[in-house]
């Protein structure tokens, strides 16, 4: 069988043998190749919804979510208090700090340093059994790996080493490394705990710390992210879209919130403050009060009408630009929200869906069209968002590191949705004028579709539909990161009628739990065997109404992470997050995050809930994941070169000359 398919290889064999010259380096590779098979399943960490929540993130990434605490738990069991392990897991997760606050209270540090690094060194240990040492050295930092290595394979239980590793501790001690070398295993524990981190989507808006969120994934060592609707929107505000623009401001301005806009990235929006000063002054711009969600947040009655005339300057410029990109694409169907152009300013009216309503708020001191002086001021909004060097740094990486949908061992991840028709079968949509997808074939060419913005290769107009597209992605009916039948932003703005302000909810939200459809939808991916999964986030699991976050008899899991304190009060939680290690899933949920400097002060972790979904009946190894798959394809590759080299298709090179 090897020997038919030589010949058809040879050409991919011989750029092989350039990495391995020899019959001795291809059988090692495979035998290191077939041991990896056997090391248990790495651990994946999910979220989603993070929504500019830097602090609770990064918690949540130190901690993940609970992981660490549990490893703890299993190493030393009832051998330590209860507040030992809580002061132990807090130096795990902030050493710099935790240490400063050690110094300050402990009596013997000599004797608290002996005991800390034989601990963490243990958790280490634990952390590090799933990896080769190849990849566990790859993570060590260069000025400490070496020492760290010889402990980390020595025990003191081991009567010939105890004296060479206590000497090694008591060196680190001596001369005045411990605290840097308790940093560097700490780091080194968090680095090892998760080996993939999954974002499905959301990373912006309402919360202060998208750009920090940002700045922390970019040197994370594994991350990849299922694009958002928030997240689609800055990616349009960064490509050059207005109607996106103007989304973002108002929902910063919305929230009271500019510190990402303007500290993170630099947008300028003083042009802004002085146009609304200038034409909003004598407005009451009632209904456009900023929503404050942190007590400490709160602003004077000054900066909250500067905020409130802002919110309405820039909604009514959204409305008439997003006005015009409805009527422009006939394809969206989009036409009748264009509610703006509606508007009676004699009789304080609108017309929604062929009805007339009275508006609560008719006030509208430039007008229903667009003016001179609105094209220039988002002109130079526009330029702020193009030359903002830190924003467009932040949208390159998700799109290296992210798409519409991923699946990884089984599972499929993406944000929102998945189109589909009344009776659960997947919804043909128009995506392109006259070019129809559905499923995967929909969510790929919208992943296309979505970089072909920010090509320069790509034809102008393509790429000028590519940049306008994005606002069909926000809030377009059939978009995968939308799906409702509206987004009535300008209804409930401007009209008291609640019946208005309804946005029904797309067909797959409503048939979730339906295993049948959950099924079709995975058959569609190519999802295949018993322990496929879909998640995903997007719409808040409300707890205290008693929904249950596990779907379709344990086959879809929701895990919007809740991390925004605007969904707190009516969801209950923190929201969930998921992690997938070799036993098994677990859903974790959390209360709400106070802040570092609690954690640290108090040794309080985020209190969360961990419910296990489903256990596996034997440990899974990596042999069971897709990189077990490909390091199969790799060791059959192998064969045939070893089959090549010794049947003399291929000639052994002296690596030596």
């Amino acid at each position: 069988m090897i020997a038919s398919n030589i010949e058809k290889d040879m050409r991919y064999l011989q750029l092989l043998s350039n990495t391995f010259p020899t019959v001795a380096s291809a059988a090692t590779e495979i035998i290191n190749l077939s041991a990896i098979l056997n090391l248990p399943k790495s651990t994946e960490h999910f979220l989603a919804d993070i929504h500019g929540e830097h602090q609770a993130f990064q918690h949540i990434l130190k901690n993940a979510s609970g992981n660490i605490k549990r490893k703890v738990n299993e190493i030393f069991g009832n051998t330590i208090r209860e507040s030992e392990t809580r002061e132990l897991c807090t130096l795990i997760y902030y050493p710099e700090q935790k240490l400063e606050i050690v110094k300050s209270k402990e009596n013997n540090m000599r004797d608290w340093y002996h005991i800390t690094l034989h601990q963490l060194v243990a958790v280490l240990r634990e952390v590090c059994s799933k990896y080769t040492r190849s990849k566990v050295q790859k993570s060590l930092p260069e000025e400490y790996s070496y020492i760290i290595q010889e402990l980390l394979h020595e025990r003191t239980d081991d009567l010939d080493k105890a004296d060479y590793v206590n000497g090694i501790i008591d060196t680190i001690i001596s001369t005045q490394r411990a605290d840097d070398f308790i940093i560097a295993i700490c780091n080194v524990i968090q680095r090892l705990s998760i080996d993939q981190l999954h974002i499905l989507g959301d990373i912006y808006d309402r919360g202060p710390g998208a750009h920090i969120i940002m700045d922390t994934l970019k040197n994370y060592h594994s991350w990849d992210i299922q694009w958002g609707n928030h997240d689609i929107l800055w990616m349009g505000a960064s490509a050059g879209n207005d109607a996106c623009i103007c989304h973002v401001i108002r929902i910063c301005l919305r929230y009271a919130n500019l510190t990402t806009l303007e500290e993170g990235y630099g947008i300028n929006l003083v042009p802004l403050a002085t146009f609304a000063m200038e034409h909003y002054n004598d407005d009451e711009c009632r209904g456009f009060e900023p929503i404050i969600l942190n007590e400490n947040d709160e602003i004077d009655d000054k900066q909250r009408r500067l905020v409130t005339m802002m919110h309405k300057a820039i909604s009514i410029i959204q409305f008439k630009i997003e006005g015009a990109l409805f009527a422009k694409y006939p394809n969206w169907h989009m036409q009748d929200r264009n509610i703006i152009s509606t508007v009676n300013l004699e009789r304080n009216t609108c017309i929604v869906d062929g009805t007339e309503y009275e508006m609560h708020n008719s006030q509208f001191p430039t007008g229903i069209t667009l003016t001179e002086e609105e094209r220039m001021l988002m002109s130079r909004l526009h330029h702020s968002f193009q030359v903002s060097e830190k924003l467009q740094k932040h949208i390159r990486a998700i799109l290296s590191h992210g798409c519409m949908y991923a699946i990884y061992n089984g599972n499929l991840l993406f944000h929102a949705s998945v189109p589909l028709n009344e009776d659960g079968t997947l919804k043909k949509v128009e995506m392109i004028p006259g070019q129809f997808y559905s499923g995967k074939d929909l969510m790929h060419n919208i992943g296309m579709l979505v970089r072909s913005a920010f090509q320069q290769d790509t034809d102008e107009n393509m790429r000028q539909y590519a940049k306008d597209y994005f606002l069909y992605l926000w809030c377009g009916p059939d978009s995968p990161l939308f799906d409702k039948s509206k987004m009535t932003t300008f209804e409930r703005y401007f009209i008291a009628d609640k019946k208005t302000h309804k946005e029904e909810k797309g067909n797959y939200f409503k048939l979730r739990d339906n295993e049948n459809v959950i099924d079709g939808i995975m058959d569609a991916f190519g999802l295949t065997g018993p322990n496929r999964h879909i998640i995903n986030g997007h719409v808040p699991v409300h707890v205290t109404s008693g929904e249950n976050p596990i779907k379709a008899n344990g086959k879809l899991m929701v895990i919007d992470g809740g991390f925004s304190e605007a969904y707190h009060s009516e969801t209950g939680i923190a929201g969930y997050t998921l992690v997938y290690h070799s036993r098994g899933f677990q859903l974790v949920q959390h209360e709400p995050f106070t802040s570092a400097e609690h954690a640290v002060l108090t040794g309080s972790d985020i209190k969360s809930t961990t419910q296990i979904i489903e256990m596996s009946n034997r440990r899974m190894l990596v042999a069971d994941t897709d990189k077990g798959e490909a390091l199969r394809q790799r060791i059959d590759e192998l064969q045939k070169l070893l089959y090549a080299y010794r049947h003399g298709y291929i000639k052994e090179r002296d690596i030596k000359k």
